[in-house]
This record gives structure tokens, sequence and C-alpha cells, in this order.
């Protein structure tokens, strides 16, 4: 197995457990992105483009999905800007 192969082993197993784990904490989706970037560099780098330009699609639309939970998950707790309620 050549250090390429292994480099996309790692970021598709990376990313498939990011993906399992989203439920938990918004911060998996973060970590599904970077693994969506990850298999993107691998696409580019072993020469199916088309491959590295659909996860690099999977990227933007992962960290979109971050922000909308991280935001959720901030007006959930009632504290959406801590600054704001100081008086």
């Amino acid at each position: 197995m050549t250090p390429l192969n292994l480099f996309g082993l790692f970021a598709i197993l990376f990313m498939l457990l990011c993906y399992l784990m989203e439920e938990r904490s918004p911060w998996w989706t973060l970590g599904f992105a970077f693994g969506c970037l990850l298999s993107s560099a691998y696409g580019f780098l072993q020469g199916a483009w088309p491959f590295g330009a659909v996860e690099l699609l999977w990227t933007a639309i992962a960290i979109r999905r971050w922000w909308l939970a991280l935001a959720r998950q901030k007006a959930g707790s009632g504290v959406i800007d801590p600054a704001a309620n100081r008086t």
C-alpha cells in the first residue's frame, strides 16, 4: 500500500467516524468537514478531480451545517452572546 493510499484510507475512515458521531456534538460535524477536506485532497492528489471537487463541495456543506448546529446549540442554552447580557 502506497503512502497516498494510506492517506486516503485515513481520510475516509476519519470522515466516517465523524459522520457517525455527529449527533453528539456540533464539533463532530466540524471534524466531518475536515475529513471531507482531507478526502478532497486525496482525490486531487490521485488524479480523480471529480471526486476531489465533490468532496470540496461537501466540505462547504459540512461547515455550514456545523455553523447552524452551533447556533442552535447556543440558542438552546439561552446564551447567544454572553456579552449582550452584561449591564
